[in-house]
């Protein structure tokens, strides 16, 4: 299906940026994310390469409201080097005023120095890789910090005048209990960051874990103890001043990360950096995977870009409702029609009217949503629309 003329979708401005910093002191035996370990000598080559693609891909600097430094561990490079990350990005992709800057940090290595350049760069918003309170379960992730690494980073946030803070959190670790994930979530709590977010731990296909997984050597949580955990998430965090309102997040009033809600209202945005996704109205593409490569194609003046999708506008309806079903408060059912030309019933009916029947989804306000009972079928939900 074509895209009726003149959408919403094809008026929309770009006003969000994702740039990919992929170094690492370990890769996590977890972790799928495109990452490189124990290669600092790639750092310069590669600050030099983000600024070719920048002046690759923009004519000109691009304002944005929103701007997410993710790896790797972008906190990991030298006080020196953030520097110049921070110069080349405040050239090319100058922060709006009241805008929303992101940092992934690891408590571990967090230095005074560094914390000063993320001060001087403008970051207002500091995710920490906390994963777990507990020292065994920090162990099996091979994460190298501490609890006690935690607070300390959390406290001199807070003097540096850092007053937006969010803390990862993983559950389903091999061989932890509901009360061990109660513990952790009562410790994330006390340390009262403005955000929190819950990942289920996942094996996927060619890391560390899933090669251990496959031969025996660890077993993953059963199904039945993963839902406890997740509904104990659900449960405790907003009896604690967090609102759920996406399926893994969790914020006080004012504090959702503005960024991430760009992906799932299925908006555009740019990406820069290796393995960076970028949307940019009907067009999705992602840079090559290795950073290698994608230091290479540059270094020879060629598109670091390994893929290139054209969505049409059946395809992107879809894909807004598989990443819209993610946020708490729903689907706006109107907007969504306004937008790409169909309703959201129309791409499903049946589904649609099933699912609402077994309970998983309703529609009310306006809106449509996954009910408490469907957040943990959204995968199945999901599918249904594809």
């Amino acid at each position: 299906m074509s895209l009726p003329p003149d959408t919403l979708l094809t008026r929309q401005t770009v006003r969000a940026a994702y740039v990919h910093v992929p170094f690492c002191i370990h890769r996590c035996g977890y972790c799928d994310f495109t990452v490189i370990a124990g290669r600092d000598d790639l750092i310069g080559t590669y600050l030099d390469c983000l600024e070719r693609e920048l002046s690759f891909k923009l004519t000109e600097p691009q304002p944005v409201t929103t701007l997410f430094l993710g790896g790797g561990t972008p906190s990991y490079l030298s006080p020196e080097d953030l520097e110049r990350l921070f110069s080349i990005l405040q050239k090319w992709f100058p922060l709006e005023r009241n805008g929303e800057f992101s940092i992934e940090c690891n408590p571990d290595g967090f230095s005074e120095d560094r914390m000063q350049v993320l001060q001087r760069g403008g970051v207002n918003r500091v995710s920490l890789g906390v994963q777990s309170f507990n020292p065994t379960h920090l162990r099996t992730l091979e994460r190298m910090h501490s609890p006690d690494d935690v607070e300390d980073v959390v406290t001199r946030l807070r003097k540096a005048g850092v007053s937006n803070c969010s803390f990862d959190l993983i559950f389903g670790v091999p061989d932890q209990t509901v009360d061990e994930w109660q513990q952790t979530l009562d410790m994330a709590t006390r340390l009262q960051p403005q955000h929190i977010s819950t990942y289920g731990l996942t094996f996927e296909k060619g890391t560390p874990f899933w090669t251990r997984l496959q031969r025996d050597q660890i077993a993953a949580v059963p199904e039945e103890i993963e839902r406890e955990m997740y509904a104990r998430a659900m449960s405790v965090l907003p009896e604690r001043g967090y609102s759920q309102y996406e399926l893994s997040n969790f914020s006080q009033p004012g504090f959702e990360c503005r960024h991430n809600q760009v992906y799932w209202r299925a908006e555009p945005f740019y990406g820069i950096g290796p393995g960076a996704a970028e949307f940019r109205g009907t067009t999705r593409t992602r840079n090559h995977r290795s950073v290698t490569v994608w230091i290479e194609r540059l270094l020879k003046g060629r598109s670091p870009v390994q893929e290139v999708d054209e969505l049409d506008a059946d395809l992107l309806a879809r894909e807004a409702v598989m990443v819209g079903l993610r946020q708490v408060s729903g689907i706006p059912l109107a907007a969504f029609e306004a937008r790409f030309g169909m309703s959201l019933q129309a791409l499903a009916p049946d589904a649609y009217d099933r699912l609402q029947s077994n309970g998983w989804t309703e529609e009310s306000d306006g809106m449509f949503r996954l009910t408490p009972e469907g957040r943990f079928l959204a995968d199945t939900v999901m599918a249904e629309f594809f």
